[in-house]
């Protein structure tokens, strides 16, 4: 049996999902135990105890609001974790995180490129809705995530959180964009797409390094040391703190984004330097650079630093009521493995927009949990929302549909229309149903069910259903801001 086939083999139907059957406290992780993990084993095997209880025996009422912490990966792949079947890369605690929580087979980002899923995550609402949204991504100085628009960390301020980003921001730039004027206490990280991951610098020459919070506002900060580092040392030290409220931190990390650098590359690191400095605008997208032993390197590096901020929340005494979220912001790149999957990061193909996706918060979920449930970005704003006790603001109504129901009390989410919209490109999702528009400009339909690969076109057999789903995309569409210039 191949890796894939395997994890493949471990889903469970939505209503077993529900009830938490027994037996399926491992199927979240398939790598073998490692010594790294040993210490940690016993609260796997509470999870398993658990499993075959529903949700409400197993842990009971708990009125406490959680800590939130969210983290991202950059580029990342759908199989790029052992979890979820990559045959060469090792990712033992992202993989002990699945068999602690729930791990989703069929999640999307809310877009397929950086900056309009942080939009749709940040707004829970279309990144088409707002004029940031549509910079696919962000390039320049001419667009970002507007102050006045209400954010998920605005709104769990209003409700009592301390609020944190750390790493990639991507939402626009100084002065007149940043975490610290939409909702975020603190910031510590990077205002752009990429930078190199020792001298920060970005595309343009640019150091990218900021401290900020929301009293003194942004200021440059002089860190060389290697980026995933610098930002897992921040995280840890964050979820350490003796909190006295409850917190959301944002921990956006860069990895495993190009440039092609891994802990220690610095001959790597200074060529790329050089090339900035000369002018050389596309130095740090590093197509002469890179390979799938490199790209194993920083993704089991990113592991292991999710690993270490995991470790500082079970020492802090706060594991039980944080919830942890795990996701890419997009389909993974060059060197990813997307495994059945076609099409990778900038298409709205499988590859492009299915990321691992994984949730854990003790206190209320059982472990070793699978969902074959369709779900996006911005559902987990509503989720968090609610899960919080924040309110939505009526003037910015929300895109997504909260999971709260779904995660706590078994309830089907329901048949809806998963959306999305980039340029040159379409596709809905209802049920199994697809319906996909390339940059070819033809119509496709694909029963994923069947045919997850996307190699099947049904248009021709499903003419009807072919036209409700593009219908259905066309009204939605219509609904959002035009792109600047016309798409075809």
């Amino acid at each position: 049996m191949q890796p894939h086939e395997q994890s493949r083999s471990f889903r469970l139907s939505r209503r077993s999902f529900a009830g938490g059957v027994a037996g399926v406290a491992a199927a979240a992780g398939v790598g073998a135990t490692t010594g790294a993990e040993a210490a940690e084993a016993a609260d796997v095997a509470g999870a398993a105890e658990n499993a075959e209880r529903p949700f409400a025996a197993a842990r009971g009422r708990h009125s406490r609001r959680p800590n939130i912490l969210f983290i991202l990966g950059d580029d990342l792949g759908w199989a790029d974790l052992s979890s979820y079947g990559s045959p060469h890369i090792k990712t033992p605690h992202l993989d002990r995180l699945a068999r602690q929580g729930v791990r989703f087979t069929q999640a999307y980002s809310g877009s397929a490129t950086c900056s309009p899923t942080r939009f749709s995550l940040y707004t829970g609402r279309f990144p088409g809705r707002t004029k940031g949204g549509l910079a696919e991504p962000i390039a320049d100085k001419s667009a970002g995530l507007e102050p006045t628009h209400p954010t998920l960390a605005s709104l769990l301020r209003g409700a009592g959180y301390a609020t944190a980003l750390i790493g990639k921001w991507h939402c626009g730039f100084l002065p007149d964009y940043s975490p610290t004027k939409s909702g975020w206490d603190e910031f510590f990280g990077n205002f752009g797409g990429a930078l190199e991951y020792y001298s920060k610098l970005g595309g343009g020459g640019e150091y990218d390094l900021y401290r900020g919070n929301v009293r003194e506002g942004d200021a440059t900060y002089k860190d060389l040391r290697y980026y995933t580092r610098v930002l897992t040392e921040r995280a840890s030290e964050y979820v350490g703190r003796d909190h006295d409220r409850p917190w959301l931190l944002n921990l956006n990390f860069t990895t495993p984004h190009w440039p092609w650098i891994a802990d220690g590359d610095t001959e790597t690191s200074a060529e790329i330097v050089r090339r900035i400095k000369a002018g050389d605008k596309s130095a740090l997208w590093h197509q002469d650079g890179g390979s799938l032993a490199k790209y194993t390197e920083m993704v089991q590096d990113l592991d292991r630093s999710i690993g270490q901020v995991l470790r500082a929340l079970r020492e802090s005494g706060q594991e039980r009521d944080t919830l942890v979220f795990f996701a890419s912001d997009n389909g993974g790149e060059r060197f990813s493995y997307n495994w059945p999957l076609s099409g990778n990061k900038g298409s709205l193909l499988e590859g492009g927009i299915r990321v691992p996706t994984i949730v854990r918060w003790p206190a209320r979920l059982d472990g070793g949990q699978v969902s074959d449930e369709p779900v996006y970005t911005p559902d987990w704003t509503a989720t968090l929302l609610e899960l919080a006790g924040a309110r939505p603001d009526p003037a910015h109504p929300l895109d997504g549909t909260s999971l709260a129901g779904h995660l706590l009390r078994g309830r089907p989410v329901g048949e809806r229309d998963l959306f999305w919209r980039v340029r040159g490109e379409r596709a809905l999702r209802r049920g199994d149903w697809k319906y996909y528009r390339g940059k070819s400009g033809r119509d496709q339909l694909f029963h994923l069910g069947r045919d997850q690969r996307e190699q099947a076109d049904l248009a021709g057999r499903e003419g009807a259903l072919l036209a409700e789903l593009r219908g259905a995309w066309e009204r939605t569409a219509a609904e959002l801001l035009p792109y600047p210039d016309p798409v075809g």
